[in-house]
């Protein structure tokens, strides 16, 4: 029976004796696997509700830890100090300036909080929380947990920064309302007079003070960026947040030096007691966009800075 009979070829291999090949001597290569399927992207809105659902999860961190809300109460109490102090000196004579207007209406004390607050206890608290926003976490061990799930260096950052600002807006609305309360509880409501000597009625006092408070918080919200740029530098939070108070504080030494006056205008701590603008009539409003501007080029210039460095980043923790 011939080879062709018994469904069999020879195989010849040079300089070696023929054999015969068969189905069951033929090498076989094992079976590739399957490429996996690629997974489909989510949709736009899925992603979205992310996108919320992760900020909400870190105001809710934010707006529990006991800390935050310790420094928060501190801030609340300061205004109440501060009314306090002034009521006592306010009958005695000679007494003007500051003391007299906060004697006359209520809503001054606002005014002269923020005074006080702005220049370095506000500043301290949201360096607090924008400091850690990403050291923490690295130092935590907890930020390469928080990149495996689906939710992207950009978005991260951009939701740290959000929930920074949302503090930086709490802290500022605490001083203001405590303020608002002390200053109706222990001195005289009414018309309110302005630094130009005009008078308005309290209502449009309310109005001057609800536009404080957003430029107020406004400022702090550029400095929650400058503390977050710092804070994608280090794991140690304690040093993100040491470095922005230190950056204040070093503002505020530049700010007495006359010699150093040119460049004034270009610290942030310059502009966070521009509020007074708002004691103006009119409104000053070339002096509120002025520091206005300086506020959203210190957050473009430190969000990119950020961004630059922890887009990059390797994370190891």
């Amino acid at each position: 029976m011939s080879t062709a009979d018994t469904g069999t070829r020879p195989r010849r291999t040079p300089g070696l004796v023929p054999v015969t090949e068969t189905m069951s001597t033929t090498p076989r290569l094992p079976d590739e696997p399957p490429a996996p399927p690629v997974p489909a992207a989510p949709p736009s809105g899925r992603r979205a509700g992310a996108f919320w659902r992760l900020l909400g999860s870190e105001l809710g961190l934010t707006f529990r830890r006991p800390r935050n809300l310790a420094v928060l109460a501190v801030l609340a109490v300061v205004p109440v100090i501060i009314g306090v102090s002034l009521r006592l000196v306010a009958g005695e004579e000679g007494v003007g300036g500051m003391i007299a207007d906060v004697a006359g209406n209520s809503l001054m004390l606002t005014f002269a909080a923020f005074s006080v607050l702005v220049l370095l206890l506000m500043p301290i608290t949201v360096s607090v929380v924008a400091g850690d926003a990403l050291a923490g976490e690295a130092n935590g061990g907890t930020l390469r947990y928080l990149l495996a799930a689906p939710a992207g260096r950009t978005r991260l950052l951009a939701v740290k920064y959000l929930n920074a600002v949302v503090h930086a807006y709490a802290v500022t609305v605490v001083v203001a309302l405590s303020a608002l309360a002390t200053g109706l509880a222990l001195f005289p409501a009414g018309d309110v007079t302005l630094l130009s000597g005009t008078t308005i009625s309290m209502t449009e006092g309310l109005l001057r003070v609800a536009l404080a408070v957003g430029y107020v918080g406004a400022g702090m919200a550029a400095l929650a960026a400058v503390a977050l740029a710092i804070s994608a530098f280090t794991e140690v939070s304690i040093g993100a947040i040491a470095g922005t108070v230190v950056l204040v504080i070093a503002c505020h030494v530049l700010q007495a030096v006359p010699a150093l006056e040119p460049i004034q205008p270009y610290l942030l701590p310059t502009w966070f007691t521009g509020f007074d603008a708002v004691l103006r009539d009119p409104v000053d409003t070339g002096a509120l966009g002025e520091g206005l501007l300086t506020f959203a080029a210190y957050i473009v210039m430190s969000l990119s800075i950020a961004w630059a460095r922890f887009s990059g980043k390797d994370i190891t923790s």
